[in-house]
């Protein structure tokens, strides 16, 4: 069966892009138009447009275009959504946003306090890995997907947490708000650790842990999170009865490769960056010892 019969709304969420491009528009208005308005401001580089736009692009194609109804679907869709969203697109926001746009932000005093105290590096692995592990325990897991204000509230509050994750190694602020040199290994190694037993846990399961991706009534009250209630109604009318109409895989196998995928994006987001720590402490090094070689070599005047 296919997942277009649950209409336009649920697999484009019109309403959801259009939030998107009013924040887009409204990003670049307060960088261009009206950056004069913040202190220390600065021209927006192409870098910083390309990576805003990809961030936004990105946060549209998992969470509002038919990959979110997929998630929905599948398990392992889902922990790809996860993955994303978490993972790459804070990151990708921390970088974008212009370093005068964040300090305009620190200057409110609760926001200051927050970044403060949560951002630094064991509470902010802790906290966003912990909250991440416990939003995969079944029952927890299960109570969020059915409830829409619970779902906006967690799904909120996790990437927020992982900004605050990702701020001590990507944030372009200077030295003051980052750590650096082996601390950043440490850090994406810890991480890295960190997320394993929650994926591990979904991976060695030898039963579906998951009422709704397989039980069809706790399915069809979490598929009202993108599907209007009315599609629904009609469709549970005409005997559409849980996930298994619409893929062959199995509920447990689904579970698995979901756990799979999740730390295989996991460990190439988290390679990735250490790559580019590697890079930037080589470059830095070099460009250390050759102004040292240049003093010592620099001819004195008698």
């Amino acid at each position: 069966m296919s997942i277009e019969i649950f209409g336009f709304r649920a697999l484009w969420s019109p309403y959801f892009l259009i939030s998107m491009l009013i924040l887009t528009a409204l990003f670049f208005l307060l960088a261009t138009k009206w950056r004069r308005r913040f202190k220390e401001n600065e021209p927006l580089t192409k870098r910083q447009v390309f990576l805003f736009i990809t961030a936004m692009v990105l946060t549209y194609a998992v969470k509002g275009s038919p990959i979110d109804l997929l998630g929905h679907i599948l398990f392992s869709v889902h922990m790809i959504q996860m993955a994303i969203f978490y993972l790459v697109i804070p990151a990708l926001f921390i970088v974008a946003i212009p370093s005068y746009m964040w300090r305009a932000l620190l200057r409110v005093p609760i926001v200051k306090q927050l970044f403060l105290f949560f951002t630094k590096p064991l509470i902010a692995l802790i906290v966003f890995n912990g909250i991440f592990s416990f939003y995969h325990i079944p029952a927890i897991f299960d109570t969020v997907k059915i409830d829409v204000y619970l779902h906006a509230a967690y799904t909120s509050l996790l990437f927020i947490l992982a900004i605050f994750m990702w701020w001590p190694i990507v944030n372009q602020l200077g030295e003051q708000y980052r750590i650096s040199g082996l601390k950043k290994v440490g850090y994406i190694f810890g991480a890295g650790i960190l997320l394993t037993p929650a994926c591990a846990l979904i991976i060695f399961s030898d039963t579906p842990m998951y009422d709704t991706f397989y039980n069809g009534g706790a399915w069809l009250k979490a598929m009202e999170l993108c599907v209007p209630a009315s599609t629904l109604q009609n469709l549970a009318s005409i005997g559409l009865t849980g996930p298994e109409l619409f893929t062959n895989m199995p509920p447990l196998e689904d579970q698995q490769v979901g756990g799979v995928v999740m730390k295989v994006i996991q460990e190439l987001v988290y390679a990735f960056v250490l790559g580019k720590v590697f890079f930037e402490w080589y470059n830095r090094e070099r460009a250390e010892e050759e102004a040292l070689n240049a003093s010592l070599y620099e001819p004195k005047n008698v």
